[in-house]
């Protein structure tokens, strides 16, 4: 069986068909590769910030020593710290008779952490549509193979293994291709969901834990 017979014998859909298939097997192994260097370094970043952020003597020197770091819980000191420097400076003004420090300091927070939950949120939709979408077109792409193998069958007149089982066989590689591409994206799609969640608690902890200090010791330099 030699695929590139297909494509040299195949018309334009049965060609369209496999090149969308393929299509979506690099595009799927470039979103796992890239999703995972992404999941991997967030992880790594959010820990090590943590630990940063938590054994400084002052808000200011965490602010400090995390200034060129791209970890998603800095990004969530400084929104916080921001916050709170906003409603310290109003105050005495509308802003801060509108509602309590608590309140500003969470709707604050919440924007922040919503905003780095949907970047990694990147590419999902695409492993979804691929997982549930290349069967089927891989299965199209057989059905289409076989009608044109048993046309040519029918027009030669001649019925026999030979004359069969090369333009099926070359036919059902179209299941098989879209199998190829939708397995590694359901499996992808699975994993991503579960680190996503993982990340999403572990900021979500940091968050509260952030409110609180914020909260209660934000007056203050120190944080511990």
């Amino acid at each position: 069986m030699n695929l590139m017979h297909t494509f040299e014998q195949g018309d334009a859909i049965l060609v369209s068909v496999f090149l969308c298939l393929i299509l979506m097997s690099v595009l799927t192994w470039y979103f796992i590769v890239l999703r995972g260097w992404r999941a991997w370094r967030t992880l790594r970043r959010n820990r090590r910030s943590e630990a940063v952020l938590w054994s400084a003597d002052s808000w200011k020197a965490a602010e400090h020593q995390l200034a060129a770091n791209p970890a998603p819980v800095t990004a969530l000191l400084r929104d916080g710290l921001t916050a709170l420097q906003q409603y310290q400076q109003h105050s005495g003004n509308a802003l801060g008779r509108a509602c309590s420090l608590d309140d500003y300091l969470t709707r604050a927070l919440r924007k922040r952490l919503s905003q780095e939950q949907q970047k990694l949120e990147g590419g999902m939709t695409l492993l979804a549509t691929i997982g549930s979408t290349a069967p089927f077109i891989g299965l199209f792409g057989t059905v289409w193979g076989i009608y044109h193998a048993l046309v040519n069958i029918g027009t030669q007149g001649q019925v026999s293994i030979a004359t069969v089982s090369g333009p099926i066989g070359e036919a059902l590689v179209a299941t098989a291709a879209g199998l190829a591409a939708a397995i590694p994206a359901v499996l992808a799609y699975n994993t991503f969901t579960r680190l996503n969640r993982v990340i999403n608690q572990e900021m979500d902890h940091f968050t509260h834990d952030l409110h609180a200090h914020l909260l209660t010791h934000g007056d203050s330099n120190g944080i511990r």
